[in-house]
């Protein structure tokens, strides 16, 4: 299985092909896509975990093969992502685990909580564009020599920011979110996400 976690804050077709691409190259049986919910070294999301897994869900109905985690929505704490795969481990002992990170995130994995177990719970894929050079952390380059793969996937040139930056501007998102988040887009949640940044954690 692999899994895909962040902010989500909104989700958007970027997110939603990535996943797909992840899925079909790298011929895993599941993504699972986890909204983080209390990160620990930045403010929380302005909208809320819950809302957020729910449009996630809204975004995959009818991808047997996406599924919306909502692991870190229930659980107390902090959000960090070896617990998350801890859990995944325990609930499904028998799968190998692939986590699926960005380039950006992987050029500070080393300030991650716990990070070395992190490599033990799953084998860690790094999503970059075609052609792009990748640097591991020089603090741990030698620790991650070997741990990783990478995955060159042309991504949609479509971030969380730019949603927000078209809400607030007044332009239309079609085409860059799912519809159906789209259509249940709401005026508080416009008015929340065009004054708030977006945050994750690890």
């Amino acid at each position: 299985m692999g899994i895909f976690g962040g902010a989500f804050s909104p989700f958007h077709n970027g997110h939603l092909r990535l996943a797909i691409e992840a899925l079909e190259r790298l011929k895993l049986d599941q993504v699972r896509l986890v909204p983080t919910a209390h990160p620990m070294h930045r403010a929380e999301a302005a909208i809320p975990a819950q809302k957020r897994l729910d449009w996630i869900r809204l975004a995959i109905e009818g991808e047997r093969r996406l599924v919306a985690d909502d692991c870190e929505v229930r659980r107390e704490g902090p959000s960090y992502t070896v617990e998350t795969l801890s859990e995944l481990a325990d609930k499904f002992p028998t799968s190998r685990r692939v986590l699926l990170i960005g380039a950006d995130a992987f050029s500070h994995f080393h300030t991650w909580h716990r990070w070395p177990v992190i490599l033990d719970l799953a084998d860690l894929v790094v999503v970059k564009r075609p052609r792009s050079r990748l640097v591991a952390p020089p603090e741990i380059a030698g620790a991650l020599d070997g741990r990783y793969q990478t995955l060159d996937i042309p991504l949609l040139d479509i971030s969380s920011t730019l949603l927000r930056h078209k809400l607030r501007a007044g332009l239309s998102l079609r085409g860059l979110m799912p519809q159906p988040i789209l259509d249940r887009l709401t005026a508080a949640d416009i008015a929340v996400l065009t004054h708030h940044e977006n945050t994750s954690t690890h």
